[in-house]
């Protein structure tokens, strides 16, 4: 599978290679059956955060800088993603050490998403099982909405105030309820990205 060229790219290709490379980095963590046992757990929107990071990084050419800005994450987590190393994380893999289920650092998720990038760069991925997984966990885990998400609150310059996504995310669904009626459940201020994503997931349990 040839990735599309970074002179041939455009913007709105950013989330589905973002969504591409999140799904592998679960396939490397155990295959993408892990989000049943991992669904719930809060490290997955800093993996999320670590694949727009890289992708943005390599396909569309932005620095750490403009990709905080671009996420609403800070530059020194968006720098930590972009510099981890994928050697040490592959050295864990044939140790089988496990990566932890409580939390993840977020130089792992970005050395996941790394390597997540890389094999997909070398060709290793299939389309037609990315398409039926993203199809499932749209519908069956709902994990389509921390995307939606994202997509909708670039640029934002964090922490901001919760008023401030009523505007942002009015229209987005999140497992089936809309944002406005999880909305008086998240924290008055909002620190990052992974802060909102983790907070909206809390809010849905309670």
């Amino acid at each position: 599978m040839k990735v599309i060229e970074p002179s041939e790219i455009q913007e709105k290709d950013v989330d589905a290679i973002a969504v591409r490379v999140f799904l592998k980095a679960l396939e490397i963590l155990g295959g993408p059956r892990k989000l049943i046992e991992y669904r719930n757990l809060t490290w997955l929107p800093s993996l999320m955060v670590a694949s727009y990071a890289v992708v943005l990084s390599n396909e569309s050419h932005k620095t750490a800088d403009e990709i905080a800005q671009f996420l609403g994450s800070t530059k020194n987590t968006i720098r930590n993603m972009l510099k981890a190393e994928t050697e040490i994380l592959k050295e864990k893999l044939k140790g089988e050490v496990e990566i932890p289920k409580s939390k993840i650092k977020t130089h792992t998720a970005g050395a996941l998403a790394k390597l997540a990038y890389e094999e997909i760069k070398n060709g290793r991925e299939n389309l037609e099982i990315f398409s039926h997984y993203l199809k499932e966990f749209s519908e069956i885990y709902e994990i389509y909405w921390p995307i939606e998400v994202l997509k909708n609150i670039k640029g934002l310059d964090f922490p901001i105030k919760k008023e401030v996504l009523i505007e942002k995310l009015k229209y987005v669904k999140i497992e089936n309820k809309s944002f406005s009626e999880i909305y008086d459940k998240l924290p008055s201020e909002i620190k990052n990205p992974s802060h909102l994503l983790k907070s909206i997931k809390e809010s849905l349990s309670h």
